[in-house]
């Protein structure tokens, strides 16, 4: 038997798709045969062959349109990758209640909005669709510096199994617990070659993650491959992260 993942003949919507990790992710799925669409809340190039609308995925109005928008010009939505999200280092007894709105808006209630108004078009649809949640390894253990974040993606890993449970059998919905992953952005998130280097070494992967794997988990998701496949959440983060005291132990 042949193993095959083709996505020829499906329309993707890939959130905050023309960079990072999304990037990563819409350049996988057009690699399998996708048409894809990324957004972003302003103009921004996306990997060749894709197309880019904006839209504030906050706004529940706003990714009505977008959805309507995509249907109108490809004529169906087969995947939805709720990738976008994000927060900046805030202590939480100094973040304003707004930031904390903000974080929580984009990291869960957007992927809500996005997936009840993909869920409307792909119930009534030949092949259903499959949508998944871009979730962090953030929501599996304590977030210090980014608390709201790592409960909103805790959130966004009970909210796929919820959905996944009122939508199938049409619509298929799973997450990715992210681990690190190098981006154009890994410089300022983590400071120099020098500390990349030696968080790297805490990985038992030995590395950080490429954004491309991510991409591979995605279209895996979204593919043939994984028809029995609902309702899971798959930790893509090089085998996790060693507790304090062993690091300790194991570096002393």
């Amino acid at each position: 038997m042949t193993l095959s993942l083709d996505l020829t003949g499906r329309v993707a919507l890939v959130t905050g798709g023309a960079r990072g990790i999304g990037r990563g992710i819409s350049e996988v799925l057009m690699a399998a045969g996708a048409t894809v669409v990324t957004c972003g809340r302003s103009e921004a190039e996306p990997p060749a062959g894709a197309s880019h609308l904006t839209c504030d995925v906050r706004d529940a109005d706003a990714v009505t349109a977008l959805v309507d928008a995509i249907v109108a010009r490809h004529g169906r939505l087969d995947i939805v990758v709720n990738n976008a999200g994000g927060a900046p280092y805030a202590m939480a007894a100094d973040a304003s209640p707004r930031l904390h709105d903000k974080i929580v808006g984009l990291n869960l209630m957007a992927a809500l909005h996005v997936s009840q108004a993909a869920n409307k078009v792909m119930q009534e649809q030949d092949g259903g669709g499959s949508i998944i949640n871009i979730s962090s390894v953030s929501a599996l253990r304590p977030s210090p510096g980014t608390a709201a974040y790592g409960a909103a993606k805790a959130g966004t890993d009970s909210l796929t199994t919820s959905l996944a449970m009122e939508w199938g059998p049409k619509v298929r919905v799973n997450c990715i617990d992210v681990g690190l992953v190098r981006t154009g952005d890994t410089a300022d998130h983590y400071g120099s070659d020098e500390t990349v280097a030696a968080i790297e070494r805490t990985i038992p992967a030995g590395r950080m993650g490429r954004i491309e794997e991510i991409g591979n988990v995605a279209a895996f998701l979204a593919s043939d491959l994984a028809t029995y496949v609902s309702g899971a959440s798959v930790a893509c983060h090089g085998g996790g992260e060693f507790p304090v005291f062993q690091y300790i132990v194991l570096n002393a």
